[in-house]
């Protein structure tokens, strides 16, 4: 049966322009780093790009090593575009990244000009594309100037294969240094994408904050992990279920699950259940509280999983006091594993 999204896909979901552009992302982004590589089923898969299109999720973020294995998110998703996405490419941010590590050798990570214009090439293939939406620099490189880093954002601009360009991870001043050198090139960094959650809010701290930064530059900000990869859940009140990514001690550690976490989770469970929504329902609706925030970027490992954390939407408000709880809760509870390259200055 041919696919044909549905005629309502635009009602319901928000749309917040990107920093100093004429771009607008969907209030909530669909991230496809985990559960979408060749250990899942493809047409699962296919189900959820699907149901997300059906309700607005516009924009669809990849990165090169997505996978497992690297690389299968991007295949995945490209054979999408091929077949049922097909006459909706132009309806589609797509996004992808380049910074970690993807193949062997000294040029297979980092932030050299030779690794990120490589990656980028190599992505449009699985991809089956000729340019991508955004394409960013993954992470900040403390061995590279970061004038190559940036200048291969523009290369890739100016090549036509990425219409616009942007940063993850960076720290408050490194981010201050590469609009600043994005700027003297001639060209303007769109988006930043920050790791943010009831307890990892790095980027509110230090003076002047990420935010501060992102809000006085006109700059976006789509901000990643606001589950805390699912520790904002009600998944792990009761123990580790099998099949859990605590339960595979992956980029979810076991160690996460400290009962101080723990208590915290489940005051901020509570605090949920008096608003009328699940706890990761709450943790989205909060990372977009703040205006400066553009979107908020999600996974789903299935359809209804999806189904539900759209429903962030439904109560995006939140009073005073509900946010004074909040804070009383939130912690840094030790989960930014990407904390060492947001620290470089």
């Amino acid at each position: 049966m041919v696919y044909q999204a549905a005629s309502d896909r635009y009602e319901h979901m928000p749309y917040r322009r990107c920093g100093a552009s004429g771009l607008d992302l969907p209030a909530i982004s669909l991230g496809l780093w985990q559960a979408f590589g060749t250990d899942r089923s493809y047409d699962s898969a296919l189900e959820r790009i699907e149901y997300a299109f059906d309700h607005g999720v516009t924009h669809i973020d990849l990165a090169n090593n997505y996978g497992p294995p690297y690389g299968a998110a991007e295949e995945q998703f490209g054979r999408m575009l091929a077949t049922d996405l097909k006459p909706y490419r132009d309806e589609l941010i797509i996004s992808s990244k380049a910074g970690w590590d993807m193949w062997p050798g000294p040029y297979g990570f980092g932030g050299s000009r030779k690794y990120l214009v490589a990656s980028l090439d190599q992505s449009l293939t699985r991809l089956g594309l000729d340019y991508v939406d955004i394409f960013y620099s993954h992470r900040i490189d403390a061995t590279t100037p970061l004038e190559e880093t940036i200048g291969a954002l523009k290369t890739a601009i100016d090549s036509g294969k990425a219409l616009y360009a942007g940063i993850s991870s960076y720290s408050a001043t490194k981010t201050l240094q590469a609009i600043d050198i994005a700027k003297d090139m001639g060209f303007r960094l769109l988006i930043h994408q920050p790791s943010y959650s009831i307890l990892n809010r790095w980027i509110e701290q230090g003076s002047p904050s990420l935010l501060d930064v992102l809000g006085e530059r006109h700059m976006g900000a789509i901000v990643f992990s606001p589950v805390a990869q699912g520790l904002l859940t009600s998944k792990y009140l009761g123990g580790v279920p099998d099949g859990s990514r605590a339960a595979e001690d992956g980029s979810f550690k076991k160690a996460f699950l400290t009962e101080a976490n723990l208590a915290h989770v489940r005051a901020l469970n509570a605090i949920a259940e008096k608003r009328g929504q699940t706890l990761a329902q709450m943790a989205i609706a909060w990372t977009l509280r703040d205006e400066r925030v553009t979107s908020a970027l999600i996974g789903a490992s299935s359809v209804e999983q999806l189904a539900s954390n759209l429903k962030a939407l439904d109560n995006l408000a939140f009073t005073p006091e509900e946010l004074a709880a909040i804070d009383a809760e939130s912690v840094d509870a030790g989960i930014n594993i990407w904390e060492d390259s947001s620290k470089v200055r």
